[in-house]
């Protein structure tokens, strides 16, 4: 399957995915305050990812959660469609 769900509660590390196997994938992260709702985790809990944090911390901040996947997701794909040089060298 090609959806992940970002949460804390989740057994696997986002870098452990291989998200160059996929044609797309979606990332699915919970408000700040929540996460994502209970029943949505437990139904696809083998979906599940998450960012490593010290214990005893309760979530990072959810625009930073979002670049550190996304940028993980972008990068295991070779940054495929993305500018790898400025033009300013040009």
């Amino acid at each position: 399957d090609n959806v992940f769900l970002v949460s804390t509660k989740s057994q696997h590390i986002y870098s452990e995915i291989e998200y160059n196997k996929y044609d797309e994938i979606f990332l699915l992260f919970g408000k700040e305050t929540k996460g994502l709702p209970e029943d949505l985790l437990k139904n696809n809990i083998n979906q599940a990812i998450r960012i490593p944090m010290k214990e005893g911390l309760r979530s990072l901040n959810l625009s930073n959660s979002v670049a550190i996947v996304t940028y993980e997701a972008l990068r295991n794909n070779n940054f495929n469609d993305l500018q790898q040089t400025s033009s300013y060298f040009n």
